[in-house]
């Protein structure tokens, strides 16, 4: 039986949490999968994922094994794109991560155009606001909104800077009014994304007058869309990027507030590993969205042209 078809079905099957998924993604069946991973057991002598009729999780020879293989089957996935016609056509799976926000607005309205160009490649998207170990989690890309990387071994691309906007809902201003300075935000109900860098602390500048203002949360979250959501009901005003917000300031759905005064700017990145040869489907996948955020975003929302 093919070692390497062994690996990569628990590779696959440990990443996606589930041996039928990654009987899928190999185009087997869901008892061939089982028999590869199986041998694959027996041949180390060793439990590599256990599982009931819940859930499964790897055992700690899984965990180890799984870094290793998932550098292994990446170097090789390289090779074959070297060599074949996978520059030009590439397939398999590609994981991308984001946050919940950018995959809606960004990411899904693309994919039917890029699965139209790319038909034989995958995407897989996971939705999460904190950054997750590019191996462990098997991440191809990640969009990320921080300056730079701890880990030299991840190569960024900057997509650029966007802006942030202060708003809330009309039935909010009626009820409370508009702050007229940025002092004023202590009185007032805030809507807060607490993985912020220092989310409590607002920093305004109005021309080469800076003021930095301690603000409360009547609501904090780690997702922009549950913000937006409570702003939306009324909740109070919030803080997040102008491409969440855009179309619902534009529908009269929110109304931005101290607009004579600028937030510190965003930065967005694609980051993914270095490798000796950037596999064709990062490439062809970095390629295409910062195309598609340079020709879709609406006026104002990036400071920064994409590059």
């Amino acid at each position: 039986m093919d070692r390497l078809l062994q690996l990569e079905v628990f590779a696959r099957t440990a990443e996606l949490g589930s041996l039928s998924k990654a009987a899928d993604i190999l185009r087997m069946s869901n008892a061939a999968a089982s028999r590869h991973l199986s041998a694959l057991e027996e041949r180390l002598a060793v439990r590599l994922i256990e599982r009931n009729t819940r859930r499964q999780w790897l055992t700690e020879a899984g965990q180890e094994l799984l870094q290793r293989c998932s550098t292994l089957l990446n170097e090789l996935a390289e090779a074959e794109d070297a060599v074949s016609d996978r520059a030009l056509s590439p397939k398999g799976m590609l994981r991308v991560t984001s946050s919940l926000s950018f995959a809606m607005i960004y990411m899904a309205p693309m994919l039917p155009a890029f699965r139209k160009l790319y038909p034989k490649l995958d995407v897989q998207i996971i939705a999460a606001n904190r950054y997750p170990d590019f191996i462990e989690a098997g991440i191809d890309v990640a969009i990320r909104t921080r300056e730079q990387e701890p880990d030299s071994n991840i190569i960024i691309r900057r997509i650029g800077q966007m802006r942030r906007v202060l708003a809330a809902a009309p039935s909010y201003i009626a009820t409370h009014g508009q702050p007229e300075h940025p002092a004023d935000l202590a009185r007032h109900d805030m809507l807060i994304y607490n993985l912020a860098n220092d989310p409590y602390s607002l920093r305004l500048q109005q021309g080469n007058t800076a003021q930095t203002v301690r603000i409360a949360p009547t609501l904090d979250s780690n997702d922009g869309q549950v913000i937006r959501g409570a702003a939306l009901a009324g909740l109070g005003i919030l803080i997040q990027p102008l491409y969440i917000v855009q179309g619902d300031i534009a529908a009269g759905k929110l109304v931005p507030v101290l607009m004579d005064w600028e937030l510190p700017l965003l930065t967005m990145n694609v980051a993914y590993q270095n490798r000796v040869r950037l596999p064709a489907k990062i490439r062809v996948f970095s390629d295409f969205l910062v195309d598609h955020i340079r020709t879709h975003s609406d006026a104002g929302i990036w400071i920064e042209a994409t590059s």
